[in-house]
């Protein structure tokens, strides 16, 4: 079991000299958000930093030159701050990629859903007077951290802020597998998979497999059946000091899945064992955000008839 987990840390919010901006991987929607952001930050006086991903996508229409870019590793070794740009999956991306380096992010929403790239398009410029002005609240999201075992080896490991998705695959047969939760055997299941999931996930993946959503206060990780083969086969919560264990008895094709983004094909006998990460994510929402507004938003909660 992991012992050692991250506290509030008082820093997450201390006003930034220095911020990154993340753009969605190939995307064009972004070019002028960049160009936009990038010349109003430094005209307040900060240093901007680009992913080199980011400015290599956008460089054939902006003048960049007067911005440094860089890899991850060297953005978390220089950044105050990240600047997201795009929707979800590009939050996960950078969240997985910053967390070791513990920079805060903030999410400008070019997606669709958006749960956690909370700050409109439109409002991106006012936004950011507030964020440079200490006005944006800080909240600490935990992240898993997974490990493939093979024959008591490890063969791969990954953090993920959503989910940990242990499935079938592309060929159509169930798997089967035995969960384990900090050694005790819990059950045997034929399925289509299982999603570990964060409070964070809770509205992902899990959500549209029937799975509860979990404020993020609620320090819980959700165990979420995909169609399994046995009607008492439930969602259920464990603390996130538990350890989970899914070993995989029989397979065609099953992979695991980290945030949906990175993929492990999985063997029979493999075992995947996972825990809430030392590293934790810290979000920076606008003045007056509130997590059930945002719920009520995006999931079209007590929406009023429309009249005819």
């Amino acid at each position: 079991m992991n012992s050692a987990f991250p506290q509030e840390s008082a820093d997450c919010a201390n006003l930034p000299k220095t911020i990154a901006l993340i753009g969605k991987y190939h995307s064009q929607e972004i070019v002028e958000s960049v160009r936009l952001l990038a010349q109003y930050l430094h005209e307040r006086g900060m240093t901007v930093l680009i992913e080199e991903e980011t400015a290599r996508n956008v460089v054939t229409q902006l003048d960049l030159r007067s911005w440094a870019s860089g890899s991850f590793s060297w953005l978390g070794a220089h950044a105050d701050m990240a600047i997201v740009i795009g929707g979800d999956g590009t939050m996960l991306n950078a969240a997985r990629q910053l967390a070791r380096y513990r920079v805060p992010l903030v999410g400008i929403n070019q997606g669709r859903l958006g749960f956690m790239t909370d700050v409109s398009r439109d409002e991106m410029l006012t936004c950011m007077d507030d964020l440079l002005d200490g006005k944006f609240v800080a909240e600490t999201r935990m992240l898993l951290d997974a490990e493939i075992l093979r024959d008591e080896r490890s063969v791969a490991a990954n953090l993920a802020l959503n989910d940990v998705v242990v499935d079938k695959g592309a060929i159509g047969r169930m798997i089967e597998f035995e969960l384990f939760i900090d050694g005790e055997f819990i059950y045997h299941l034929r399925s289509d998979g299982l999603i570990v999931a964060t409070s964070t996930g809770s509205t992902a993946y899990a959500l549209s497999a029937n799975g509860p959503i979990l404020h993020p206060q609620v320090s819980a990780i959700a165990l979420v059946p995909l169609c399994p083969h046995a009607l008492t086969n439930r969602p259920i919560l464990v603390g996130d000091r538990n350890e989970i264990e899914i070993r995989i008895v029989h397979a065609t094709d099953s992979r695991a899945h980290f945030d949906g983004q990175v993929t492990v094909d999985l063997k029979n006998g493999d075992c995947v064992r996972i825990r809430r990460s030392e590293y934790s994510i810290c979000l920076l929402h606008p003045p007056g955000y509130s997590y059930f507004a945002m719920l009520r938003q995006k999931l079209h909660w007590s929406e009023r008839p429309k009249e005819h």
